[in-house]
């Protein structure tokens, strides 16, 4: 089992920045594929970026792109996201997922586990 607790949420204005942290408890951290989605309130969860278990692979959504950055540290057995130039739009509960095949997927059902989520509010 292992548990993905994410940290760094908050208030922001528009045009601000955030970085969340997905840390997560086990050391074969480095063979997981690692994902970030979010949901915002009377909307279906919904991917915004992925990276695999060598980093090499990193995928993001159209809405995020070039405005988001995904990273993950092996050693600290933590994965990231890098947040600037965020809009209202992008107010959510944005929840970190393990996949254990590696493949940092678009796709929900592949991933095995998932945090608990961390609130992001942009204001106008």
């Amino acid at each position: 089992q292992v548990q993905l607790v994410e940290s760094g949420g908050g208030l922001v204005q528009t045009g601000g920045s955030l970085r969340l942290s997905c840390a997560a408890s086990t050391r074969t951290f480095s063979i997981y594929g690692m994902g970030w989605f979010r949901q915002a309130p009377g909307k279906e969860r919904e991917f915004v970026a992925a990276i695999s278990q060598s980093g090499r692979t990193i995928n993001y959504s159209d809405s995020v792109k070039g405005r988001f950055t995904i990273s993950r540290d092996n050693a600290k057995t933590t994965a990231y996201l890098q947040m600037n130039s965020l809009k209202p739009e992008d107010t959510a509960v944005y929840s970190c997922a393990a996949d254990k095949y590696g493949l940092g997927s678009e796709k929900q059902e592949v991933y095995d586990y998932w945090g608990q989520g961390t609130q992001v509010t942009v204001a106008s």
